[in-house]
């Protein structure tokens, strides 16, 4: 089900006292993304700025987002906590939205030991919604390690992970101890997708294809119809882009670059600032030479 180019959508915001939501823009955005060919959408990711959502927004994103695509592509929403508790709630809203699947972080800074990550993965699995795992340890200070995830794959509902560890060899070892499960292995990180993609995994959740959906999409398509010089060649045309998307802490450099696009975006939410002016004239650099 979750497999290709899946874009981890921005929240766009207003530029009013409060932020507020901006469902119209979210609409547009997503059809934007899905006339151009992508496989899925995420929404309320670390890209969405889940962390600065209360309870009722990441509710009002998540059902708006469903809305939208109505069916055409699956709904893989971010519903990861620190608190299990509230992974739970956010879970079970994202299952009656009729969002497709859930995507888990694991638990940052808590630090949770072996048994804790199995009994936390496994209630929200529990809930009967295709839950994908999350391990970004650069965000969580935590790896989940091949062992745990082949175990945490032996459940029915839990059906991949988002590897974002940046290492290669564990991304291939998952690949190696879930051959036996019906469990897919997207990359975490943009520039990884083409070397992800050809020792085994189904696709990435991206940064990028908020920009150029389109050329991700064809990178994708191109390594699935055997054409691996045509992938190799998009990859590295993509490279610069997939650089500049983390010229700061993401999502702010994708955000600026969705508003220098024409798209909907607004500011990000504190603790985050705004791009400051010499990374925003390199990324508006680098958006001029991308063509």
């Amino acid at each position: 089900m979750f497999e290709g180019i899946l874009p981890a959508i921005i929240t766009p915001f207003h530029r009013d006292s409060k932020l507020s939501l901006d469902l119209e823009g979210l609409q547009s955005n997503i059809e934007s993304l899905l006339k151009q060919g992508v496989h899925g959408i995420v929404p309320c990711g670390s890209t969405g700025e889940s962390a600065t959502l209360t309870f009722e927004e990441h509710e009002q994103v998540i059902c708006k987002t469903v809305e939208v695509v109505d069916g055409r592509v699956p709904v893989l929403a971010g519903t990861g906590s620190n608190n299990t508790a509230e992974a739970i709630r956010l879970t079970r809203s994202a299952k009656d939205a009729g969002a497709d699947g859930a995507l888990v972080i694991s638990p940052y800074y808590n630090k949770p030991n072996r048994s804790g990550l199995i009994k936390h993965f496994t209630k929200l699995a529990d809930l009967d919604l295709p839950i994908v795992l999350y391990n970004v340890p650069g965000r969580t200070g935590q790896n989940l390690q091949p062992d745990l995830v082949a175990e945490l794959a032996k459940h029915p509902n839990i059906v991949g992970i988002k590897e974002a560890s940046g290492d290669i060899t564990q991304i291939s070892r998952i690949i190696e101890e879930t051959q036996d499960e019906d469990f897919i292995v997207l990359s975490g990180d943009d520039a990884m997708t083409l070397p992800v993609l050809a020792i085994g995994g189904a696709g990435v959740i991206s940064v990028a294809a908020n920009i150029d959906p389109g050329r991700m999409v064809e990178m994708y398509e191109a390594f699935r119809a055997g054409d691996l010089a045509r992938a190799q060649d998009l990859h590295y045309k993509l490279a610069p882009l997939m650089r500049a998307m983390f010229v700061d802490t993401n999502p702010i450099p994708v955000k600026k670059a969705v508003e220098l696009c024409g798209m909907a975006s607004g500011p990000v939410r504190l603790p985050l600032d705004e791009l400051d002016e010499a990374k925003t004239e390199q990324l508006r650099r680098v958006l001029m030479n991308h063509d």
